[in-house]
């Protein structure tokens, strides 16, 4: 059975309050195919959701990220963990983990999701410049984005199984794109509260190998994993 999506709105008053231009009318993301930088200027800006399909299968990320990658880069780089504590974040979700050594310290059984053992879902922020340039080698920047917007000095990894991230809304200062790298993952957006009674609730697939891009400041959003799939995307902003 599908894992449900628990929603949670915070106050208004830590948000601005929509016009809801942004979700009128949508029912479904934008699917693009073979898309280039020139086809792609049309929709850069907007805040309608988009999929490119298949955009980051040709990426050496897709072939060598994996739990035991990022294990083995943080272990042999100095400070990796304490640059998350300290100056980056960790987000444990529904998971029992406080810590990204908490989760690369999990037993393989527990890694690889076996019967009797705890799912877990997590996200973390690579501000370390060692780890970032070793990540930055395996993927560049999106081809499709435009030549002179901004990438932070900050990617996010998403990795697990099962629950995924649960509804929430980003409080970032640019565009959000992300890349599905590791299993099928399932996206809900919904409008904000004051938008609720004329836009719609929308839900759709991002599969390996996809890319995905949300204006995740103004749409709630959540996400599930195919049952039993191992999930694993990178993420930043541009603009």
């Amino acid at each position: 059975m599908k894992p449900r999506i628990p929603i949670t709105f915070p106050p208004t008053s830590t948000r601005p309050i929509s016009d809801c231009k942004y979700c009128l009318g949508v029912e479904s993301p934008i699917i693009l195919y073979n898309v280039s930088r020139n086809d792609f200027e049309a929709y850069a800006y907007t805040s309608k959701p988009i999929v490119v399909k298949g955009a980051f299968s040709n990426w050496p990320a897709f072939h060598h990220f994996n739990f035991t990658f990022f294990k083995n880069l943080y272990d042999q780089t100095e400070d990796s963990y304490r640059s998350v504590d300290d100056e980056c974040q960790f987000l444990h979700f529904k998971s029992d983990f406080i810590s990204l050594r908490d989760v690369f310290s999990m037993n393989p059984a527990r890694i690889n999701n076996e019967p009797g053992t705890k799912s877990w879902y997590v996200g973390w922020g690579n501000c370390h410049s060692e780890i970032l340039k070793q990540i930055r080698q395996y993927h560049p920047k999106p081809h499709f984005l435009p030549e002179d917007c901004e990438i932070p000095s900050k990617e996010y990894i998403f990795m697990g199984y099962d629950d995924g991230a649960t509804m929430h809304l980003d409080f970032i200062s640019r565009l959000m794109w992300q890349a599905q790298l590791k299993g099928t993952k399932t996206w809900v957006l919904k409008p904000s509260p004051e938008c609720e009674d004329i836009c719609k609730t929308i839900t759709f697939l991002v599969e390996p190998g996809d890319g995905v891009l949300v204006d995740t400041r103004v749409w709630y959003h959540g996400t599930s994993i195919l049952g039993g799939e191992f999930s694993l995307s990178i993420q930043s902003e541009y603009g």
